[in-house]
């Protein structure tokens, strides 16, 4: 099962509001999913992002690949930084 960290889209028309998942790659965007690390709000000036850190890093860890839009929202949040450093070997 490939497993990917995304976003699921909520809140009405022209007012999104979204979810930072862990699903499989073939469930549909907004359907089901395993876990939710945190949400997104663009709406909000500046947009609010929260991130369970700890879990997002263990489904890094694991091999979850995260998308191009939940890979920048993790780097905003500072999460992409810490798996980046971890993923190093120490010289």
């Amino acid at each position: 099962m490939a497993v990917r960290i995304r976003l699921a889209r909520h809140g009405r028309k022209k007012a999104p509001f979204y979810r930072l998942v862990v699903a499989d790659s073939r469930a549909p965007r907004d359907g089901r999913f395993i876990e939710l690390l945190g949400t997104y709000d663009p709406m909000t000036d500046p947009a609010a992002i929260t991130v369970n850190e700890e879990r997002a890093m263990h489904w890094l860890k694991v091999g979850a690949a995260a998308s191009d839009t939940a890979r920048g929202l993790l780097r905003k949040a500072g999460v992409w930084e810490k798996f980046e450093a971890e993923k190093k070997p120490v010289e």
